[in-house]
């Protein structure tokens, strides 16, 4: 007879830190839009949600905005004659603000005085809500639930006369953490947050630029990583050339700590430092801060992986794949609401019986949320014939909810807000717990020891020590805007 290895299915997304949002744009490049497309499918594991291009061939624009998937949608060879021009931005999406409906797929468009303003977004305005507060009362007419949507309605009602100018303008009247890419009638337009929490990079190609998230997307349409987009600058890329401003005053960037422990691509650069080899980094140090004595370490797939060979580096144990991972039990679009995650596309882990069985199994996974997975995963393990399970974070326990971009849940629902150690350990099952320091973390990522006076990374979720003002929340500003009472989509 055949045995039968455990499998756990659960709604794992559920658990995890949502993506944020991928953005792309491309000036200068014949066909734009399928180098677009292509660099969008490279940050696809920023947002499954949604996806949308714009472009401009010189004297229109042209727009196509979907639910799903990049392949699903922007795959095909008419992908150019869709969308012509030699200029385009794009986005993939997952929300934080805003439900999952069509009007709030981005890249958002508005003809304004000068011409006409295209955006895509990633990372969310920490006086979004406010603003459109004051723009409502003054007559604005919004027609999505997206915080994007405020740098449009500002643009329109700046008394600039230049398009581009106009854009800046909204530029110095938000807060919070993005990085922006704009189609300003030709003009491809890139700008990061005062504090480069959101990341956002410049590539060459064929004599053009291309502006991406994340270095892979350069990759994978083989062009040449130039430099990131500075905190607090905006790039003008036009037929002459590439212009630079300030928008911000100058200061030493603080990017978001979650880039490096689980959003971005392992094999992708940031802050000149490889994610890949910070990860592994982190589990080294892991080993440090949180020793244990077992005969074996094993991720928690596929996120958990680099920093598992890591610590089994440090630990002179063996590195198997004691959980295997099924990419192909099907999936939809990820919906952000607690009834969707219900119904929404269920991923399986199951465990490896001959690896685990009679062993002490020390499991690595990025992070620990609300803890539901991780303690279905101890348990699928132990049901495998794991003599022992103990568990490592390579992460510092997330204390605080985020503001910035990452769909966090709120501090009650934060595992490590609400429990000590040891009875996070107890309600997991696990035979020990550890997490990574926040020393370490520093350690691990930029090889230097945290700055309390000036913190190097955004690391608010394990300290408290948020980058910007908090203003929404600050306010208490309602909900009521969140939804647009007499619209409903089908």
């Amino acid at each position: 007879m055949t045995p039968r290895f455990p499998t756990v299915t659960y709604d794992e997304v559920a658990d995890k830190l949502r993506e944020e949002c991928g953005v792309v744009g491309v000036s200068g490049v014949p066909e734009a839009s399928l180098v677009a497309a292509l660099g969008l499918h490279a940050l696809q594991h920023r947002g499954q949600e949604s996806c949308g291009i714009v472009s401009h061939d010189g004297a229109r624009f042209y727009t196509e905005r979907q639910l799903g998937l990049v392949g699903e949608n922007f795959a095909g060879p008419d992908t150019a004659q869709r969308l012509a021009g030699d200029a385009a931005i794009g986005h993939v999406r997952y929300s934080t603000q805003g439900a999952t409906v069509l009007r709030n797929v981005q890249p958002l468009y508005a003809d304004v005085r000068g011409g006409g303003i295209a955006v895509a977004h990633n990372g969310n305005l920490t006086n979004a809500r406010t603003l459109r507060e004051e723009l409502v009362s003054g007559g604005s007419i919004f027609q999505s639930t997206s915080d994007t949507e405020v740098i449009l309605q500002l643009a329109a009602r700046s008394p600039r006369a230049k398009s581009a100018n106009r854009f800046l303008d909204a530029l110095k009247q938000i807060e919070g953490a993005f990085a922006l890419v704009a189609l300003v009638n030709n003009r491809v337009i890139g700008a990061r947050d005062p504090f480069g929490i959101r990341p956002l990079v410049l590539g060459r190609l064929d004599g053009g630029y291309i502006l991406a998230s994340e270095t892979c997307a350069l990759d994978i349409v083989g062009a040449k990583f130039e430099r990131e987009i500075e905190p607090g600058e905006v790039v003008i890329i036009s037929e002459d050339g590439l212009e630079s401003r300030r928008f911000a005053p100058a200061r030493a960037a603080r990017p978001c700590a979650f880039e490096y422990i689980y959003f971005a691509r392992p094999d992708s650069v940031i802050g000149g430092i490889s994610v890949y080899q910070a990860r592994k980094a982190m589990g080294r140090r892991l080993f440090q801060d949180a020793p244990a004595d077992v005969d074996v370490i094993v991720p928690v797939p596929d996120s958990g992986v680099p920093s598992a060979l890591g610590y089994a580096e440090a630990a002179g144990k063996p590195f198997e794949m004691g959980i295997i991972r099924g990419h192909f039990a099907g999936r939809t679009f990820i919906q952000p609401t607690q009834a969707k995650r219900d119904l929404g596309v269920r991923r399986k882990h199951s465990a490896n019986a001959a690896v685990l069985r009679g062993k002490r199994v020390l499991l690595v996974d990025d992070s620990i949320v609300r803890g539901t997975t991780s303690r279905k995963i101890v348990q699928m393990v132990r049901e495998a014939g794991a003599k022992e399970v103990h568990f490592r974070s390579a992460c510092p326990p997330i204390i605080n909810p985020d503001f910035y971009g990452i769909d966090m849940p709120q501090r009650s629902e934060l595992m490590a807000a609400r429990m000590e150690t040891a009875e996070m350990t107890e309600a997991l099952g696990a035979d020990s717990l550890g997490f990574l320091s926040v020393d370490g973390m520093y350690e691990a990522i930029l090889g230097e020891a945290r700055n309390p006076r000036q913190p190097q990374l955004a690391d608010h979720y394990f300290t408290g020590d948020y980058p910007t003002r908090l203003i929404d929340n600050e306010r208490a500003v309602s909900d009521k805007d969140r939804q647009l009472s007499f619209l409903v989509d089908a």
